[in-house]
């Protein structure tokens, strides 16, 4: 009797092995980073393997080291290994389309996110915040919290020609018009100078450095990203002007920024989590290959836009996040 009952223990487990099996080779999802070499892509990746997982399927994650053509080489070989479905941040917009189209073609579903991908590319649907909609909250954050004041604004932006940071700019100063036009029927602000940090911590610090020799009486701060405005900020500091500044991006939510936020520090940034957008994209993919995904899918699906100020960091400010 009890070797019957082993036995019917041993075949139910073997069961439940083979159904998971069974799962995860009709989830099969491929994961293409451009690098992860910064604490953003980072992010992504590990929300994406880990709500893969969840959703029991098996995963295969590439590095593409900021590298376009290893990038092009880990689909294709990805596409090789039977993927049906691909998570991609593209490093190139145009150089990647020739390598979604052919995985496309070989019947794979390709989600892109974050980045965005020329148009010829036939992908599914491109997951991201709204640059712009982050951007308008952010400005009309600002135009609340500075009625009155003639605002003398030092911009750090990414890097030329990059459309993600004009969107990013542009909503902000969309935002503040509108903001100071419906409080105090005129718009007041003046973008005292543009400097190029290339989105990281030094590169802020750096251009910030330029702006204040030029424009010691600058009094906001909007960058791209936090990580530019955090390295701003301490050119400020090392300068014993931040007191007298206001700090704020028009995206991210980096866990160092949202402290600031907490602390007093920092006025606002959008809300561009990586990791939401990458679990949003794998479960988009997962209801793809489910044959659940609506055929009228629109070709880019934002995640809700937020401006994160010292009323709500804590519901996003999360200690432990990779950013």
């Amino acid at each position: 009797m009890k070797k019957t009952v082993m036995t019917l223990a041993l075949c139910a487990a073997a069961s439940v092995l083979a159904m998971a099996n069974a799962q995860a080779a009709d989830c099969k999802i491929g994961i293409s980073m451009k690098t992860l070499d910064a604490p953003y892509f980072a992010a992504q990746e590990v929300s994406a393997k880990k709500r893969a997982e969840e959703l029991g399927c098996e995963v295969i994650s590439v590095d593409g080291q900021n590298d376009l053509n290893k990038q092009v080489a880990d689909v294709e070989d990805m596409v090789a290994q039977g993927i049906g479905a691909l998570i991609i941040n593209p490093r190139d917009s145009k150089g990647l389309v020739p390598a979604v189209n052919a995985a496309t073609a070989a019947g794979v579903k390709v989600f892109v996110i974050d980045s965005t991908i020329d148009a010829q590319a036939n992908f599914v649907t491109l997951v991201q915040s709204s640059n712009s909609q982050n951007g308008l909250l952010v400005g009309q954050w600002l135009a609340d919290a500075t009625k009155g004041k003639e605002l003398k604004i030092a911009l750090i932006s990414g890097d030329k020609g990059n459309e993600v940071g004009q969107e990013r700019r542009l909503g902000v100063l969309a935002g503040l018009t509108e903001g100071q036009l419906r409080n105090e029927g005129r718009a007041n602000f003046t973008v005292v100078g543009q400097g190029w940090g290339a989105w990281t911590n030094e590169g802020g610090l750096k251009a910030m450095e330029d702006l204040l020799t030029a424009n010691p009486d600058v009094n906001v701060v909007l960058g791209e990203n936090d990580s530019m405005v955090l390295g701003a900020q301490k050119a400020l500091e090392q300068a014993n002007k931040s007191g007298d500044v206001l700090f704020l991006a028009a995206a991210d939510g980096q866990k160092e920024a949202l402290q600031a936020i907490k602390d007093g520090k920092y006025g606002a940034t959008g809300l561009n989590d990586p990791a939401l957008v990458a679990a949003t994209a794998v479960d988009l993919a997962k209801k793809a290959l489910d044959g659940k995904l609506p055929g009228d899918i629109s070709k880019i699906t934002y995640t809700t836009p937020t401006a994160i100020t010292k009323d709500n960091v804590d519901k996003y400010l999360k200690k432990d996040a990779v950013f």
